[in-house]
């Protein structure tokens, strides 16, 4: 039996923030060290962060990049530890990852296939390295192998796959198992998204079967740059069995997983496999030797770390909750700001925003303690240690219910029992007399009255517009930052007013549908979060039909009565602009989908989304940045790009309503 303890790490890191990058390598290295492991592997560009954009280019990073990694080498003493940062070499510039070995910096391995889908831009910075190909490269006054390598140190063998090469049909692994490669590391930076961590639990098991070798897979965590939400899940398989799987969306800087492999084991598996027991090799590949005898690990009870609601059969509510909770805390943190402004009209979109806050609260208290929160959050003078979770809540939460004529009492109730519910600070405000004001300098200005008959939309717009100003001043007061309110759907149609309820640094609800957004208010006043008491409180929100509440009463105004179902809208959204279909195949799979409605009301609908969808698309451009959440987002600076000036499926519609005319006829 030849027992070795491996580790992965999964960390917090931030753009160029070299010494807080710097300090969580350490932090990582130091806890591997005391748990008696050998072999470490960190994150994809840990040492930079990932989220550098163009700042890649910059030759200045680039070095002080190499700079920081050979800062780090020599607290690698009695340790194997793969480090990622981007490396520049004869003209291009690579996404590598150095291994070194007993504090010695061995090589730089580097990435093969750059992900170039969806909020990926790698291929903007970095170039593909070809499979087979060496070179070397200068650092610190000393030459190192670079490229396509793999690492015999001592008797074990060990080899890369960075991130998306995993994802790839002609994945690296295939030609390192032939190799006879014992260890496979695979530093990611792997973004959240719905249902994804099956996905990449998948693939770590695959490739342990598939390659007979120990996968040892570590992940990035937190709001590293601003949109993209990484969720840790550090994982270690052998054998297509997990060995260990580190708790996702941690609030922590850092936290190590550990295993122990047998790698006696391992080799027998390895032997039975078709694809190695005819002992052929490739002579070309080159297999670099590195003295360091990795010390036998004794056998002791590693703890896996299964998280109970992982199970849960509300997994997406949960992950929602988790992921946006975890956004929210490091977008807090990392900008310095001292808190959130929310604006709550006391409906589900406000409703929900000022609800994530109170779970990011929550969770970041029950994994850090009440005190370790007001460290993680020391330039927030008002925190101090010894504060209670509730006295805390105000000092982070203020929220504002800004009333006009055209308000109800019910809105007023919900809005104050969920900022109660809450623990948050709650402000009234009376902003009628601003919308008189601003009615008044426009009606004698342009010599006439404006009325709903004609003038619909502006009377709605100048409510929404004349409550901005007011949150956008407590936020500046406070030093806060004020969190927009707007959803998916209402992003997609346009169904938003800008410098309204759009107002905001920050949109943490931008990239989710209005209907996933209710159904999840209704669970969170039901069950809740696991490990947090229900939120009943919203049963006052979760009673009412969504409505802007910007028409007089009498008119009964709602969102779906102004625009379409919501169940319908998204569905629509979803075919148009995740599928891209054209508008005749849209309608065709409503129709197939929502066999309840006409084909004129289905025809009207469809209609109705394409115009506003591209009537709208420079209101898009203009939100706060919103978290990636899945392939459905409609972002257009990192995931759905659409031109602002269009021909707008006039031809299309036209061809449609003509098809439908002559069916009807």
């Amino acid at each position: 039996m030849r027992l070795i303890k491996v580790g992965v790490a999964v960390l917090n890191q931030t753009p160029f923030d070299w010494d807080n990058n710097r300090r969580n390598i350490l932090s990582a290295i130091q806890q591997a060290r005391n748990e008696n492991i050998s072999v470490l592997c960190l994150p994809e560009l840990c040492i930079t962060g990932y989220g550098c954009e163009d700042a890649f280019l910059s030759l200045g990073l680039q070095g002080t990049a190499l700079e920081v990694l050979q800062s780090i080498v020599p607290y690698c003493k009695g340790l194997v530890v793969g480090l990622g940062l981007p490396v520049f070499h004869g003209g291009a510039l690579f996404n590598s990852v150095a291994l070194v070995v007993d504090g010695r910096l061995a090589g730089f391995v580097c990435k093969q296939f750059l992900a170039r889908d969806g909020i990926h831009y790698e291929p903007r910075w970095f170039q593909p390295w070809p499979a087979g190909r060496r070179a070397e490269i200068k650092a610190g006054g000393q030459c190192y192998p670079l490229g396509d390598l793999l690492f015999e140190i001592g008797d074990l063998r060990l080899g890369f796959e960075i991130c998306e090469d995993a994802w790839a049909a002609e994945r690296p692994g295939r030609r390192l198992a032939l190799q006879e490669v014992d260890l496979i590391l695979n530093p990611s930076a792997s973004h959240f998204a719905f249902g994804k961590f099956e996905t990449r639990k998948r693939f770590v098991l695959e490739g342990s079967r598939a390659f007979g070798v120990a996968y040892l897979y570590a992940n990035l965590l937190g709001n590293e740059a601003g949109r993209v939400i990484y969720d840790g899940g550090a994982m270690i398989a052998a054998g297509d069995k997990l060995l260990a799987v580190g708790p996702r969306f941690l609030f922590s800087d850092c936290r190590l997983s550990a295993a122990l492999l047998d790698l006696d084991t391992l080799r027998l598996n390895r032997a039975r496999r078709a694809e190695t027991r005819n002992g052929v090799k490739d002579a070309a590949y080159q297999v670099l030797k590195v003295e360091f005898k990795i010390p036998a690990a004794r056998p002791e009870v590693i703890q896996v770390f299964p998280e109970s609601w992982e199970n849960s059969p509300q997994l997406k509510e949960e992950e929602f909750a988790r992921a946006v909770s975890l956004g929210l805390f490091d977008y807090l943190r990392k900008s310095r700001s001292h808190g959130f402004v929310v604006s709550l009209s006391g409906g589900a979109d406000s409703s929900a925003v000022a609800c994530l806050v109170w779970i990011m609260l929550e969770l970041a208290a029950k994994e850090l303690t009440v005190a370790g929160v007001a460290k993680r959050l020391s330039h927030i003078a008002e925190l101090q240690p010894k504060l209670t979770l509730a006295q805390m809540m105000p000092c982070l939460l203020t929220c504002i219910y800004q009333a006009t004529q055209n308000s109800t009492p019910l809105t007023r109730e919900a809005a104050r029992a969920v900022s109660q519910a809450l623990g948050a600070r709650f402000l009234e405000f009376e902003v009628q007399a601003m919308v008189n004001g601003y009615l008044d300098l426009v009606e004698n200005s342009l010599g006439c009255k404006l009325n709903w008959g004609r003038d619909d939309i502006a009377l709605q717009n100048i409510q929404a517009r004349a409550r901005g100003p007011a949150a956008w001043l407590v936020a500046n007061v406070k030093q806060a930052l004020l969190l927009a309110t707007s959803n998916r759907s209402e992003a997609a149609v346009g169904y938003t007013t800008m410098d309204g309820d759009t107002c905001g640094g920050l949109s943490p609800i931008a990239g989710i549908d209005k209907a996933f957004l209710r159904k999840w208010l209704i669970w969170l006043e039901k069950k809740g979060v696991e490990g947090l008491r229900p939120l009943s409180e919203l049963h006052l929100v979760n009673s009412q039909e969504p409505t802007a509440e910007l028409r007089p009463p009498e008119q009964k105004q709602t969102d779906e009565k102004d625009l379409m179902p919501y169940e319908v809208l998204d569905a629509i959204e979803r075919f148009a602009i995740r599928d891209k279909k054209t508008p005749k195949e849209v309608l065709a799979l409503a129709a197939a989908q929502f066999g309840d409605y006409s084909a004129q009301e289905l025809f009207t609908y469809v209609e109705r989304f394409f115009r506003l969808w591209c009537i709208n698309q420079w209101k898009r451009e203009r939100y706060a940045p919103c978290f990636h959440l899945d392939d459905e987002n409609l972002d257009p600076k990192t995931w759905c790009r659409f031109p602002i000036l269009s021909g707008g499926y006039e031809g299309e519609l036209r061809e449609l309503k003509q098809s439908l005319q002559l069916k009807q006829g």
